[in-house]
């Protein structure tokens, strides 16, 4: 397991994908799992830098764990925010135009598509996204 905790603003985005993108292409993940965790990664980090603290900022721990049988990748986001679980949202009506739909919910509702596990709690005053994404 490795992990990195920055400052949860956007301008750490890059930071935290090159940092997960390091530990991927160290044990062969497939270019196409790779950058489906990207765009997760960068959606999820996002949420936290545009919600989890506003108006202030506060520290994100990002945390990854490359598992056997099946080979994956489970990247843990936590940070001491405003208590959120995307989990709950409704999701996006896509048979809408983008004017007719809601702002909000598809980047989530994405990395739901996109991810072979994800799941949320509130612990210890800490909000811990988890997401898995199968790669062999």
């Amino acid at each position: 397991m490795k992990e990195i905790t920055v400052v949860a603003t956007v301008e750490n985005i890059e930071t935290v994908t090159d940092f997960i993108n390091e530990q991927l292409e160290a044990v062969d993940c497939s270019m196409k799992a790779q950058m489906q965790i990207d765009i997760a990664v960068d959606e999820i980090f996002s949420n936290i830098a545009h919600y989890a603290y506003t108006p202030e900022t506060g520290n994100a721990t990002v945390r990854i764990e490359i598992e056997d049988n099946p080979r994956a990748a489970v990247i843990t986001f936590i940070d001491s925010g405003v208590p959120y679980d995307p989990l709950t949202q409704a999701e996006p009506d896509i048979t809408l135009s983008a004017d007719e739909r809601q702002i909000g919910g598809l980047g989530i509702f994405m990395v739901k598509k996109t991810m072979d596990k994800i799941t949320y709690e509130y612990k210890n005053e800490m909000n811990i996204l988890k997401i898995r994404k199968n790669f062999s």
